[in-house]
This record gives structure tokens, sequence and C-alpha cells, in this order.
């Protein structure tokens, strides 16, 4: 299916470098949101048995979604494999079969917007909702980071940072 989507405007004003960047910034909020979860010992007796270990272990998962976010953006924003592969400990041939598909299924996903359900009816988004509808993604992860880093002075501190594509007028022109 390569048919528009409803926030292709939207996506238009970023590069991929700041929807990569926006989906680590998603994906990282997950996490500190999961981790947050495991901090406050008030609704322990609430809780069941190895749900505790459960929530943990989600971490995991997430951190995992993070990482490999982290990973696209990196090669995004123009990052060789050894230069991932470094941080990682490993070699850089390993960081690109365990982290390949992903940066596939990222580029897949700008070509094909959507994949049809099971029952072939429903268009199902083939990006990271941060990076698929950037708009609302700026607004909550804003929000988001305003609330809970104390830090941080800056009114918009997701979005202020990432890096917008060049307007159309400003784009160069190219003559035959």
């Amino acid at each position: 299916m390569t048919e528009t989507t409803p926030y292709d405007a939207d996506r238009a004003r970023f590069t991929r470098q700041a929807l990569a960047r926006l989906a680590l910034c998603d994906h990282a909020a997950d996490v500190a949101d999961g981790a947050a979860g495991l901090v406050a010992t008030e609704n322990d007796r609430d809780t069941g048995a190895g749900g505790r270990v459960s929530q943990a272990f989600q971490l995991i998962e997430l951190a995992e979604r993070a990482l490999a976010s982290a990973v696209i953006y990196e090669r995004e924003r123009g990052s060789s494999w050894t230069e991932i592969a470094q941080y990682l400990g490993i070699s850089p041939a390993e960081a690109e079969e365990r982290f390949g598909v992903n940066l596939d299924d990222w580029n897949t996903a700008f070509e094909v917007p959507y994949r049809l359900d099971y029952t072939g009816r429903k268009r199902i988004p083939q990006l990271p909702t941060a990076a698929y509808d950037p708009t609302r993604a700026c607004d909550r992860l804003d929000t988001w980071a305003s609330n809970r880093l104390t830090l941080v002075n800056d009114e918009r501190p997701v979005s202020s940072g990432l890096v917008k594509a060049a307007p159309e007028e400003e784009l160069p022109s190219v003559t035959p």
C-alpha cells in the first residue's frame, strides 16, 4: 500500500533524522514511565506474586525498543556501524546483523506507510507512532519533558531541538 497518510504534510516538516529522534524520545519516555512505576512501595501489597518482576521484565522490552530507535537515529544522523558497535561492545557486523532489520523496516515504512491487518480491511501504520504523527508527538513529549525534567528550562524541550526540513521555497532548484 503506497497511499498517502493523513499526516504526510506534518511529517514533511521534519527531516528523517528528526523523526527518528522523535521516535527515540517517545520510547525513552516509555522506559522512564515504566521505571517510575517500580519506585514507590506503597502499592506493593496490591501487587500479586511476581508482579514487580513482570514490571521489571517489561522495562527490558521497552529498553530494547529504545535501543533499536537509538540505532536508527544514529544511522540517520550519519553514524557508522563501527561507531555504533563500539558503544554496544560488539563488532560492526554484529551490530548491523542485530539492528539491520529495524533499519530496513524504518526505511520501508517511508515507501510503504501502511500494511493491512489480518482481515485485509484495516490499515496499520508502519512508522513508530511518534514519527507517524510528529505534531501530536511533539506536543505530548514537550509536556512530558516539562513536567518531569526539572533542570530543563526550555518551553519546548523536545521539539525545539529537532531538525526541521527546509521549506520548499528554500530548497535548491534543480535545472536540467
